[in-house]
């Protein structure tokens, strides 16, 4: 059966994107994203509470992130969740999970509340989806 791995978030940049390219010259580019949220507590208290996110972006949208994202821009993020994992310095495995986006859309006016009219740009990883889906894994006729 086909599974699906699917995020969408919006939220304020948390720092200045980062931008590199591996050794194999592919651009890639890493931000952090603050997505803000409120409840009531049980005592009917309201609270706000902030979950940051780890985003990365490949290639071209990578280039384009690392251009138009500063600190404090809001953006929608939409891609998928990933685990990495690796072996640290002392020995002990570690494990992060990022984001993976593949459509950015740029909200608002610039980062860190620069005036001006609200604007939104849409850009997307044009990357051709490689897996091939088997008609008997749909779950319906």
């Amino acid at each position: 059966m086909a599974g699906l791995n699917k995020v969408m978030l919006i939220g304020n940049v948390g720092k200045d994107p980062e931008m590199r390219y591996t050794a194999n010259g592919k651009a890639v580019t890493t931000f952090s994203l603050a997505c803000n949220r409120t409840h009531n507590t049980p005592e009917g208290e309201r609270r706000e509470e902030t979950d940051w996110f780890d985003v990365v972006t490949w290639d071209k949208l990578a280039e384009l992130c690392s251009q138009f994202l500063a600190k404090g821009r809001q953006a929608y993020v939409e891609g998928r969740l990933q685990t990495r994992s690796w072996e640290g310095q002392d020995g002990q495995k570690r494990y992060k999970t990022e984001v993976v986006a593949q459509t950015v859309l740029f909200l608002g006016s610039g980062g860190g509340g620069n005036s001006g009219a609200a604007r939104t740009e849409r850009f997307e990883d044009t990357a051709p989806v490689t897996a091939a889906v088997d008609p008997d894994d749909l779950p319906f006729e």
